[in-house]
């Protein structure tokens, strides 16, 4: 008789969450998403696979206003932590985000140097550096969306404040078809507190699933950061229309040949609880 699968504890550490609803307004010129994706059909996905937890991460169409991500989580505490969004762009974000952690219970923010606001603001010291500071005397993790260009940028910061958690979101976003560009993710690995989300590999590959293509680029991240500093994610619901919640997790679960059970572990659930705090 063949063994059954080997079961792991699941911590998803990226989804997105919103709802057309009057008391929660989208942001002034936000685009209208026309479906809701609400914290009830994130848990009918997750009970559907398996997952125990997960990280919200505020999505662009609040823009800089969490109310939302923080009534989810005070709705749903047993399953849901929620990382914040703070205005890069003000002289007022770090101490914005200190009402957020210590006020609202937030457990990180992010920033998005990928156009969205449009991204010079990254490389701007007087804007950077507080905000960097403050994360650091707070200890909450700071998350980076950003396309590979800018990971030399984030390098600078990352090493003016090594004592940060830095979790850099799905892979720095280099396209599986430029692999010399991923040089630039994998000099983050001399950083010990640099976390890598292997996910968006639906969007990066040029092939059909398990995106082979993608899974190279994660076994040389894998090689460089190990398993222990290296997190799945879903990016529910923005991977719906190339694929299912479901492939995201089978991908790395039964597909990644190269990762062991050991591997699995941590990148499936333990290394996003030693990042974030789960109740």
């Amino acid at each position: 008789m063949l063994a059954a699968p080997k079961k792991f504890k699941l911590v998803d550490s990226h989804v997105h969450v919103w709802k057309r609803d009057p008391k929660f307004p989208y942001a002034p010129g936000a685009r209208d998403p026309g479906e809701d994706r609400t914290p009830e059909m994130l848990l009918e996905s997750m009970r559907a696979n398996g997952v125990e937890r997960t990280v919200i991460i505020q999505v662009l169409y609040y823009m800089f206003d969490n109310s939302y991500a923080r009534f989810v989580v005070n709705r749903y505490p047993q399953h849901f932590v929620a990382v914040c969004r703070v205005d890069p762009r003000s002289p007022g974000a770090p101490d914005d985000l200190s009402k957020l952690i210590k006020e609202d219970k937030f457990q990180g923010v992010r920033i998005s140097p990928n156009g969205t606001p449009p991204g010079e603001w990254f490389s701007d010291e007087s804007l950077m550096v507080p905000l960097w500071k403050r994360c650091q005397q707070l200890k909450t993790p700071m998350t980076v969306l950003m396309p590979i260009e800018k990971a030399p940028v984030a390098q600078k910061w990352i090493e003016k404040f090594p004592d940060l958690t830095v979790v850099i979101d799905h892979m720095a976003d280099c396209p599986a078809d430029r692999p010399q560009e991923l040089e630039k993710l994998l000099a983050l690995a001399q950083y010990p507190k640099v976390f890598v989300k292997v996910s968006h590999s639906w969007h990066l590959s040029k092939q059909s699933y398990p995106w082979m293509d993608a899974q190279e680029q994660i076994k040389r991240i894998y090689d460089k950061f190990g398993p222990k500093r290296l997190m799945w994610g879903t990016d529910w619901p923005m991977c719906e229309p190339k694929t299912t919640y479901a492939s995201t997790l089978t991908q790395l679960r039964d597909d990644t040949k190269f990762l062991t059970d050991a591997d699995k572990e941590w990148i499936l659930g333990k290394t996003a609880e030693q990042v974030w705090k789960f109740s």
